[in-house]
């Protein structure tokens, strides 16, 4: 069991491992969205959201709902929010402390 949450983990943290991805969850974070309101949101191709939606869906990250001839997404798991909330906490964090040693070496 536990090595079937930890492949779990790993495979999620994948589906995650790309900038576009997550800022597509971090728009999703907002409210349900088609391609079209994601891709105008990005400033991108639709090709290339899809794709990304397409990796995440895979991985059950976003689910799509058919809507006519439009595909709704959003967050499968709303938890996805916190997480993304807490990664920024995290890299505020270190920031924070990447600061505060370039000022401690200025100070020496």
């Amino acid at each position: 069991m536990y090595q079937e949450v930890q492949q779990f983990k790993a495979d999620f943290f994948k589906a995650l491992a790309h900038p576009l991805r997550i800022r597509i969850l971090e728009i999703l974070s907002e409210g349900s969205k088609t391609v079209n309101e994601i891709q105008a949101i990005l400033g991108t191709e639709g090709s290339a959201v899809s794709q990304q939606l397409a990796v995440l869906r895979s991985k059950n990250v976003v689910i799509g709902v058919k809507d006519g001839t439009s595909v709704i997404y959003s967050l499968r798991d709303p938890l996805i929010k916190e997480l993304l909330q807490v990664a920024k906490q995290i890299f505020d964090n270190h920031l924070i402390s990447a600061i505060s040693l370039l000022e401690n070496m200025k100070n020496q």
